[in-house]
């Protein structure tokens, strides 16, 4: 961003979006990055020692409230039988990699999989399918760069966590019911300094494509006029319009 001439800018992730973003925001937050908003809050349950409060509340609502028991079983559900994927791409990436490049077919199996189960019943077009797989077949790189950055990350790279801690950056999350990380909203304190919510009715891991007015609709609500960060960056207010 700074070789773009943004000195100071803002921030939205989900997905390897918002793990990329915790880091940037950890490194360059307050100074460049003014702000961001993720749709995926990956997030651990706060310690007692770090936050007293929010672990009292927290262990509150894993008891109590039959949403949270109900998201954090869905994430286990994930966790234990749709993340074969990971594991592959993050310990042979180059030999997947092979196979992905050599058929279209199972390129087309592997990712469509995905925007099947990771949507909220989202009614993916044929060409909106091609569109998608022709990206990683097509690219210069070929399908098998996508899977290199799981075993960067988690594998045979440097693994520097999801999450490198709290930051005092604005922080925003947009909750879609289709998500596949539904940790506990409380749990979102824990990654930086919350100031706005907003929960929707539809949408699933892929918001941004899914429904990207309601995403798009958060960021006006965020920084806009009479939002929580708004003016963060001075100067700029195209969403007071």
């Amino acid at each position: 961003m700074l070789s773009l001439g943004y000195n100071e800018y803002v921030y939205q992730g989900g997905d390897w979006g918002h793990i990329l973003g915790t880091h940037t925001v950890f490194h360059y937050g307050n100074k460049h990055i003014k702000g961001w908003l993720t749709n995926m809050p990956v997030c651990g349950p706060p310690k007692f020692t770090q936050y007293p409060f929010l672990y009292i509340r927290s262990m509150v609502s894993l008891v109590f409230d039959k949403a949270t028991q109900s998201n954090l079983q869905a994430v286990s559900q994930v966790f234990n039988s749709g993340m074969g994927y990971m594991r592959q791409q993050s310990t042979r990436p180059q030999t997947l990699g092979y196979s992905l490049s050599d058929s279209p077919v199972g390129l087309l199996g592997w990712i469509y999989e995905k925007l099947v189960a990771w949507t909220d019943k989202y009614p993916w077009t044929d060409d909106e399918v091609i569109e998608w797989i022709s990206i990683y077949y097509f690219s210069r790189a070929g399908p098998a760069a996508s899977t290199r950055i799981y075993y960067e990350m988690l594998g045979g790279g440097q693994q520097t966590g999801m999450s490198p801690g709290w930051t005092s950056v604005p922080l925003g999350v947009s909750y879609f019911p289709g998500e596949l990380m539904r940790f506990p909203k409380l749990w979102s304190n824990t990654i930086g300094k919350l100031v706005f919510e907003s929960e929707h009715d539809k949408g699933g891991h892929f918001a941004a494509f899914e429904v990207p007015e309601k995403l798009a609709g958060d960021l006006r609500k965020m920084y806009g006029k009479g939002g929580p960060a708004h003016g963060v960056v001075p100067g700029k207010t195209g969403y007071d319009e």
